[in-house]
């Protein structure tokens, strides 16, 4: 006679299986369990005692044959994150151990591994806080036993060491940037401050942030500057309006240097909301053109303005509103023959163009480099995001 086997869903509900049937709990009583077929088109039902060890009766009938080869996928879903939360071993680990004896006749019902890989970690994440609202303790350590938080509230965590802070202290060149992909529900972004070193750009401070407002950031980098005598000579930044303020009051004496691949972004963004990506695909000369407004980056700033109106007598009429906009943003409007500064923006008379090119000589990969460790970030986040 057939056994009960209880299994868990990946919610972590209780599931039952029974003669290659699959059944999920529907509701509950004081005395018993009502189960439903696993398959939504099919209406047959179990009860069982509460301990889900015995049926009362036995099952109704099923509409479809019984699926036996999808059990294995959902024991191994299961050993998989009994793993994840009760050993510290890496997360391919656990996947490729887990799938050394999965029977073949079953391949067919196994998810891809990029999403057992991502339960793996999700399984990972609830980390509770304690009952001062803290963070657990193994997160308060590094690997090399080194504390790791170095600021907690509820506005603000910051993540480093005294190595990191150190290595930080001998670079003269910093650099940030923030991401929103990888963050737990009660903040708003992952910001994080980088430094060179042999030509690597290396994240060695991070900050959970609650905002993008210049407070938010001010109170980061206060945290971060108490610390040491730090005497950056640059930082490098996109162009969000509350990091620029902030590097300005928190860093008033350091160049601040934009960055490029943000800098085209902006741009690209632009030529989409215009309505003129079809034009910029199929027309070589607009292409051209936009790539223009972006090379000014690299005319001496005394030639700025000139360069662009050059560039926008090239411009067709349909591209009125793209030359507008990158005037007022990133150039500066002319009134009574002075540019002025605009919206808190690096703008001319700032020396935005300035600052975007004079990083490129320096460290030409830097946005790639930042880029590619948010993107790691993202595929081995052990933070659950919503």
């Amino acid at each position: 006679m057939s056994q009960i086997e209880k299994l868990t869903t990946e919610k972590g509900k209780s599931m039952l299986l029974y003669e290659g049937f699959i059944y999920t709990v529907e509701r509950t009583t004081t005395t018993k369990l009502i189960l439903r077929c696993h398959n939504r088109d099919c209406k047959a039902r179990c009860h069982t005692n509460v301990y889900m060890d015995a049926f009362v009766p036995q099952p109704t009938a099923h509409c479809h044959a019984p699926q036996p080869d999808r059990v294995p996928a959902i024991k191994l879903k299961e050993e998989i994150k009994t793993r994840a939360a009760t050993t510290e071993e890496q997360s391919s680990i656990i996947l490729h151990s887990a799938l050394r004896n999965y029977p073949l006749n079953a391949a067919g019902q196994l998810p891809k591994n990029e999403a057992l890989m991502l339960m793996i970690r999700r399984q990972r994440t609830a980390e509770a806080v304690d009952a001062n609202g803290r963070l657990p303790d193994k997160l308060r350590k590094t690997y090399r036993d080194e504390d790791f938080i170095l600021h907690e509230d509820n506005k603000l965590i910051i993540f480093t060491t005294q190595s990191n802070l150190s290595i930080l202290k001998q670079n003269k060149h910093w650099f940030a940037d923030g991401t929103f992909k990888v963050c737990p529900d009660d903040y708003y972004q992952l910001f994080t401050l980088h430094a060179m070193m042999t030509n690597a750009i290396i994240p060695l401070v991070y900050g959970l942030l609650i905002g993008k407002s210049s407070e938010d950031y001010n109170l980061f980098f206060e945290k971060v500057l108490e610390q040491d005598n730090f005497e950056p000579e640059s930082i490098m930044t996109d162009f969000e309006t509350g990091t620029i303020k902030s590097v300005r009051e928190m860093l008033p004496n350091v160049l601040h240097k934009g960055c490029l691949f943000h800098f085209s972004q902006a741009v690209w963004r632009q030529v989409q909301s215009k309505g003129l990506t079809t034009k910029y695909n199929e027309d070589e000369y607009f292409r051209l053109n936009v790539k223009k407004l972006i090379a000014l980056a690299f005319v001496p700033l005394d030639k700025v303005t000139t360069g662009f109106d050059l560039i926008c007598d090239q411009f067709d009429d349909d591209a009125d509103d793209l030359l507008e906009y990158f005037e007022k943003t990133w150039i500066g409007e002319k009134k009574e023959e002075v540019l002025v500064e605009r919206n808190l923006n690096l703008i001319i008379n700032y020396g935005m163009f300035m600052i975007v090119s004079s990083l490129l000589y320096l460290v030409p990969t830097i946005p790639w480099k930042a880029g590619t460790m948010h993107s790691q970030l993202v595929s081995q986040s052990i933070i659950q995001t919503s």
